[in-house]
Order: structure tokens, then C-alpha cells, then sequence
């Protein structure tokens, strides 16, 4: 019998490769295949189980991430998409120890039931208010309607949105205000 000496095809999508991704305001590095999505990267390799497995088809909105700021289903999207970009996941809104202004208006407003639809509505709801920092009714339903809510909790997590939007505006107001006095003192 004649030893068959044909090169052997190697599936290069599948050989695990070395990642350096930008998650949460550090560089991570985690050794999978290009084509491996991010939602698993971010479970499995980085314990980060802010994101949630929904649907696997990007549909549901639980394993919503923030990428450069935007809200992206994070089961749709290969590890290789993400390299260079600043990744945000629930886990890394808090800042100092104190919950992002749209996680504490989640909680004030007891916006959770199962908390399944949760990380994908608070990430949703941090790039809205980003990008539109006083949205009406209808643009906070439009905003959020790709993300799924098995419970019905649909009315307090609209207050909550409502909520999180006054404290940011606040927050913002509060910085400005500190921002010209310190301005007019140094001038005095």
C-alpha cells in the first residue's frame, strides 16, 4: 500500500490565532479562531457574562456590546470584526465603584424581572441616550424595539430610560456649571 502524500487543506477560519482586544478600558489577548464570535470570546475566555446567549442570529438583543460607542449584538459578530475597537460590555459601564446613570435608573425603577433582556436593554439604551440625550417616547420605543422582553416589563424600562436621560442631562449640567465657575475663578 502507497503512502498518500497529498498536502492535507487546513481550514486557516478554525486554527486558533493570537487576539489582542481592547475590552473595558484594557488590552486583553485571548487565543481563538478569526471567525470565533465575540459573544463567546467574551463568556467563555474573559468571564464576562454581562452579554447573554438569546438567539445566536443577532435578533434578540442579550448579548448586546458596545463597539466604538454603538450598540452591536455581540453573538453576530467574529472576534477578528472587533480587533482595534473599544469593546463595552455591562461589566464595564461602572466607573469608580458607582453603576453607570442608566444601570441605577434601571434599578431605581425596578426595570427587570428575569434580567435576561437586561444588559441588552441598558447597552441599547447607553448608546441612545449617546447619541440623543433628551429622546421623546417614540424614539426611545424605536430605539429599543430589536431587543426582546419576555416578561413585560416594557413600562419600566421606558421610565427607566426616561430616568437615565435626566440624570445624565443633570450630570452634565452639573459638569458644565463646574467647569465655567472654575473658568471664572481662575480669571479673578
Amino acid at each position: 500500500m502507497q503512502e498518500d502524500r497529498r498536502p492535507v487543506a487546513t481550514d486557516t477560519r478554525l486554527t486558533p490565532v493570537r487576539h489582542g482586544l481592547h475590552v473595558n478600558g484594557r488590552t486583553v489577548t485571548v487565543e481563538v479562531a478569526p471567525g470565533t464570535r465575540l459573544l463567546y470570546v467574551l463568556r467563555n475566555d474573559l468571564a464576562l457574562n454581562g452579554p447573554k446567549y438569546g438567539c445566536g442570529l443577532g435578533q434578540c438583543g442579550s448579548c448586546t456590546v458596545l463597539v466604538d460607542g454603538r450598540a452591536l449584538r455581540s453573538c453576530a459578530i467574529p472576534v477578528r470584526a472587533a480587533l482595534g475597537r473599544r469593546i463595552v460590555t455591562l461589566e464595564g459601564l461602572a466607573e469608580g465603584g458607582r453603576l453607570h446613570p442608566v444601570q441605577e435608573a434601571f434599578v431605581a425603577e425596578n426595570a427587570a424581572q428575569c434580567g435576561y433582556c437586561l444588559n441588552g436593554m441598558i447597552m441599547t439604551t447607553v448608546a441612545l441616550l449617546a447619541a440623543n440625550p433628551d429622546p421623546s417616547e417614540a424614539e426611545i420605543r424605536a430605539g429599543l424595539q430589536a431587543n426582546l422582553c419576555r416578561c413585560g416589563t416594557h413600562i419600566e424600562i421606558l421610565r427607566a430610560v426616561r430616568g437615565a436621560a435626566a440624570r445624565l442631562r443633570a450630570g452634565r449640567a452639573d459638569r458644565e456649571k463646574a467647569g465655567s465657575d472654575e473658568a471664572g475663578s481662575s480669571q479673578a
